[in-house]
C-alpha cells in the first residue's frame, strides 16, 4: 500500500444510532480536502447492531475499513489503530459519538505543516462535576510530570505526524486506560511543535456513555497511575 496522507482511527463501541451518520458525514468531508486517507473504525466488541452497519457502509464508502474485535476497552482500542502498521503521513483520532463535528478538522489539516501535534480544545462542554475534578487531575498529572505544552489532554479530536510520535506510541503498554494522556504528555515531553484549536462540544444525542458513576472514578485513578508509571519508563 502507498502511504496515506491521512489515517483516522475511530474506535467504536455499542454505536448503532450514531455510526451511519457518523461516518457518512466525516468521510464526506475529508474528501472535500482532496487528500488520500483511510477510516479505520475499531468495532470493540459492539452487542448491538454496529457489526452489520458497519459491514453495510463498507459497501458504499471505499474509504472505511471496519475491523471487528474483541472488547478490550476505549484506551486499548486506540493504541490497536495507533500501533497499526498502515503507512501514513498523518494520524488522526476521533470518537464515533458525533459529540465533535468534522466540520471543524479543516482548520487543523490546514495547519499541519508548521506542527507536529494539533489539538481540539472542547468548548461550550458542559461535564458533570466528577468529570471536571477527573480533567483537572489528568491535567495536573501530565503538568506536573510531562510538561504543559497540551491544556485538554484527553481531547478525542487530535491530528499528530506519524514520524514523530510512532517509536514513543509503540512503547505504551496495550492495556492503558487512557493513551491519549500520555500522547499529550508525550507532545509536552518531548517539544512537539503544538497547536491547539477551538472545537465546538456538542452533548451526546443518541446512544449512551460506556463509563458512569462510580466506575468514572476507578477508571481516572487507573489512568492517573498509568500515566506517571509510563513517565518514569522514558529516559
Amino acid at each position: 500500500m502507498n502511504k496515506l496522507d491521512l489515517k483516522i482511527v475511530m474506535p467504536v463501541y455499542n454505536e448503532e444510532l450514531n455510526i451511519e451518520k457518523v461516518i457518512a458525514d466525516w468521510i464526506t468531508e475529508l474528501r472535500k480536502l482532496k487528500m488520500s486517507f483511510k477510516l479505520f473504525a475499531y468495532n470493540d466488541g459492539s452487542k448491538d447492531a454496529t457489526r452489520d452497519k458497519l459491514e453495510l457502509l463498507k459497501q458504499n464508502y471505499p474509504e472505511l475499513n471496519a475491523i471487528h474485535k474483541e472488547n478490550s476497552g476505549h484506551g486499548p482500542t486506540l493504541l490497536t489503530g495507533y500501533q497499526d502498521r498502515t503507512p501514513s503521513e498523518w494520524i488522526f483520532q476521533v470518537d464515533s459519538d458525533d459529540e465533535m463535528s468534522p466540520a471543524y478538522f479543516h482548520l487543523l489539516w490546514n495547519e499541519r505543516k508548521n506542527y507536529d501535534f494539533l489539538i481540539g480544545y472542547r468548548t461550550n462542554r458542559h461535564s458533570p462535576l466528577p468529570r471536571k475534578i477527573i480533567s483537572f487531575i489528568s491535567r495536573f498529572t501530565v503538568t506536573l510530570f510531562y510538561g504543559s505544552g497540551v491544556y485538554d489532554v484527553n481531547s478525542p479530536y487530535r491530528l499528530f505526524k506519524t514520524a514523530f510520535f510512532d517509536q514513543l506510541i509503540a512503547k505504551i503498554p496495550s492495556d492503558t486506560f487512557a493513551p491519549n494522556v500520555i500522547l499529550s504528555g508525550l507532545a509536552s515531553l518531548y517539544q512537539a511543535r503544538c497547536k491547539s484549536f477551538d472545537i465546538p462540544h456538542s452533548e451526546r444525542k443518541l446512544g449512551e456513555v460506556s463509563i458512569k458513576k462510580w466506575k468514572l472514578v476507578k477508571a481516572a485513578m487507573k489512568s492517573f497511575y498509568q500515566t506517571i508509571r509510563y513517565r518514569f519508563t522514558l529516559n
